[in-house]
């Protein structure tokens, strides 16, 4: 049942490996805070972070390992690659079924890319997932309100998808890269039957099992967790060196406060759980949801972390087209709220 049948290759030179380089440079940052002050308070910005984002984070490797190793390409690429708007139904409704954060997120989308999936499949999929899911409606409500908790993902599922379907009008004219890694499926192909015949022709090893799960988070890590961790160290910088007053004071509920809310999120977007409460606190004190909201997603469209891996696995194009075309609908969602609330 597996598809994945891996090429051995001369190891890359731990000099050379980014994920060693990085982790190197943020632990020495990290032990000199004990020794000047000046670090101490980014040293408990990005443990913070830590914490918060290890579990989903090494669930998304985990969920990413497994995908690798069990799902065929042939069932990606049929599913999430296709020219058809249903395909970006598909990716958003199986973001929704996900329980990760964000930063979990970026593992399992970049998986998902390698299997075939269309870069506007991937956008959606990055766009609906951390703040559509059900785990987080759950959060958003107990934060906002039933209300205003729909709205938040409501608009989260209308971005998602409309992002989509302009990211599939964009690669059909050439203007985004596409896909390398998706397979063409035969017009006759059987999703069901050929389920059921790879069922059939499994055999069960605990061993082989865990070894082939094992290389694909190995793998899926390598690609994607320096990313991640440089993303980290700058949202724990911004968390830790930007004074909380600056929050409260330029926020308020304008078109300033909303473009000084997407810079923001730009910087210092992390987990979405602990995004939250800080998105709740902003309405606290501004009264305005349309920048609460503007802080949840807008981290998705224009961070840096998420950019960078579309930049390195998808192209650069596709990073680009990302916020250019995802931030003008949560502006808009974003306005509309602080009209309506």
């Amino acid at each position: 049942m597996s598809d994945c049948c891996a090429v051995k290759s001369n190891p890359e030179p731990i000099w050379k490996n980014r994920l060693v380089l990085v982790a190197a440079a943020i632990s020495s940052v990290l032990a000199l805070s004990y020794f000047l002050p000046l670090l101490v308070p980014f040293r408990h910005a990005f443990i913070g972070y830590l914490q918060m984002v290890a579990w989903p984070l090494a669930l998304g490797l985990v969920i990413g390992g497994i995908v690798d190793y069990y799902i065929p390409r042939e069932y990606v690429s049929l599913v999430l690659a296709g020219r058809r708007k249903r395909s970006i139904v598909y990716a958003v409704m199986w973001g929704f079924l996900m329980t990760l954060c964000s930063h979990g997120i970026l593992a399992l989308a970049v998986q998902l890319y390698k299997k075939g999936a269309s870069p506007a499949s991937v956008v959606a999929f990055l766009l609906a997932s951390p703040w559509a899911n059900f785990p987080l409606t759950l959060l958003l409500v107990g934060f906002f309100g039933p209300a205003r908790a729909a709205y938040i993902i409501l608009s989260a599922i209308l971005t998602a998808l409309f992002t989509g379907w302009i990211f599939q009008i964009l690669e059909r004219r050439g203007l985004i890269e596409s896909n390398p890694h998706t397979v063409e499926v035969d017009a006759d192909f059987d999703l069901a039957q050929d389920i059921r015949r790879r069922a059939a022709e499994y055999r069960f090893d605990l061993a082989r099992d865990l070894k082939g799960v094992a290389r694909g988070v190995k793998e899926l890590a390598g690609m994607s967790l320096w990313w991640i961790m440089i993303g980290m160290s700058m949202a724990a910088a911004a968390g830790a060196y930007i004074p909380q007053q600056f929050f409260h004071r330029f926020m308020g509920k304008t078109l300033l406060g909303m473009l000084v809310t997407l810079g923001l999120a730009t910087v210092i977007e992390t987990c979405s759980e602990g995004s939250s409460p800080l998105a709740f606190e902003i309405y606290r004190q501004s009264g305005a949801l349309g920048n609460a909201l503007v802080f949840l997603m807008a981290g998705v469209a224009t961070d840096y972390t998420e950019i960078g891996l579309l930049w390195v696995n998808a192209g650069r194009r596709t990073a680009l087209w990302l916020p250019v075309v995802g931030v003008p609908f949560i502006m808009f969602f974003g306005w509309l709220a602080n009209v309506l609330f």
